[in-house]
């Protein structure tokens, strides 16, 4: 077989690396930003794509809830050189987490009643940035193993309110969440091997889970009614800013890609998330929420903003062909398990499957242009709150758009 150049032929889409959406695996929205740092030479790139959901749902009275998927951007960016043969050095930048859903119209999600405009809405939006810097060492008599690791620094931040006409979610009927962007260090390892005469190139990639100590500001108005019925000594506060950890997953990508022939590139990818692991709990809605249940006689020992109940794993598989010595084009069809049903409300689907098409034009020999589109089937979902465990509605045959451009440097 002829020798295959890998940077002629990575095709869009797995360049983009439009693996993930919101809601489909947890908070998941990108995969690692890793799969260009095992290639020799100089590579830089920046990316940039819009994910556009549709998310409705009906309530168990039958009450239609309206599309709550927002419209959302996504950015990336890295580079990489070799400093010579045997150590080379990256740094990528990447949003791996967020969510942003928006509940409207008449259901349990929204009070429509509410005199202020802003109690009438259920809002979430969450949003996570990562810089990686990465130092790689080639083994082997012709380098064909390389080991890379290096720190993260990744940047959270997040607001929340809910609202509801629900009598069975009075308690956080106007319940409010700020997290101010707070920072905090984890670190990439992985390992590769390559053997750019045939196209193949092998990779597993760990990004470690990240302890931020976030202050959660809360409200909880619907406490000052409460405290009303209750002698001094059993009241509860409506407001609190606390410290408190939150972590975010590990995950563990793999990537592959061989060539079949001179012109073939088979791409595949994998992806696990212990999102079973994880979940949010801010402090004064678990305080509250303890103190409540005891006071109806239960006894809870936490109450969860968020949780789920089961890991997600993600595959795909791509095959990429070089139509002309500038042009190529890629297909991919993906799975993506998602993190167990029931779901949050808050990003209220399970899973998706996916089929994915993208092109990538060669201006010059070392810069590319790619451009990449997805559909993705939205796994059914039943909705339930978890700091209540009431159950809103059932969420199916939902979908989503995905579009996306690079712009890519790459020279040896």
């Amino acid at each position: 077989m002829s020798n295959l150049n890998l940077s002629k032929l990575s095709c869009a889409l797995a360049a983009l690396s439009l693996t993930s959406l919101a809601g489909a695996a947890g908070l998941d929205r990108s995969g690692q930003p890793s799969e260009d740092f095992s290639s020799s030479g100089t590579i830089a790139y920046i990316s940039a794509y819009q994910i556009s959901p549709d998310i409705s749902g009906k309530e168990s009275n039958g009450d239609n809830i309206p599309d709550i998927g927002e419209k959302y951007e996504g950015y990336g960016y890295g580079v990489k050189t070799d400093i010579n043969d045997r150590f080379s050095v990256g740094v990528f930048y990447d949003q791996p987490l967020g969510a942003k859903i928006l509940y409207q119209g008449d259901n349990s999600l929204t009070n429509i009643n509410a005199v202020n405009n802003d109690r009438k809405q259920t809002v979430v939006d969450v949003s996570t940035d990562n810089f990686t810097g990465l130092l790689g060492v080639n083994l082997g008599a012709n380098n064909n193993f390389k080991i890379y690791g290096g720190p993260v620094l990744q940047k959270i931040e997040g607001e929340l309110a809910i609202n509801s006409k629900n009598p069975a979610l009075a308690a956080v009927n106007g319940y409010t969440l700020n997290i101010p962007k707070n920072e905090a260090y984890g670190y990439m390892v992985g390992a590769a091997y390559v053997k750019p005469e045939i196209g193949l190139k092998a990779a597993i990639t760990y990004r470690s889970e990240i302890d931020h100590d976030v202050n959660y500001a809360e409200s909880m108005p619907y406490i000052i009614g409460v405290n009303t019925q209750l002698p001094p000594a059993l009241r509860l506060e409506p407001t609190q800013t606390k410290e408190k950890e939150l972590t975010t997953p590990k995950s563990v990508n793999i990537d592959f890609q061989t060539g079949l022939n001179a012109t073939t590139l088979l791409t595949a990818k994998a992806r696990w998330v212990p999102w079973s692991g994880f979940n949010i709990t801010p402090p004064l809605l678990d305080e509250n929420g303890v103190a409540l249940n005891a006071l109806q006689g239960k006894v809870v020992d936490e109450v969860r903003l968020l949780e789920y109940d089961k890991d997600s794993y993600m595959l795909e598989v791509g095959l990429g062909k070089r139509l002309t010595p500038k042009f190529a084009v890629s297909g991919s069809i993906g799975w993506d398990s998602g993190a167990g049903n029931p779901v949050s409300p808050l990003g209220p689907t399970e899973g998706y499957y996916s089929v994915g098409l993208g092109a990538k034009y060669n201006l010059t020999p070392e810069w590319a242009v790619s451009a990449g589109a997805k559909y993705l089937m939205l796994g059914d979902a039943e909705g339930l709150l978890a700091s209540s465990g009431t159950k809103i509605g059932q969420f199916e045959d939902n979908d989503a758009y995905l579009v996306g451009l690079k712009l890519s440097y790459a020279a040896k």
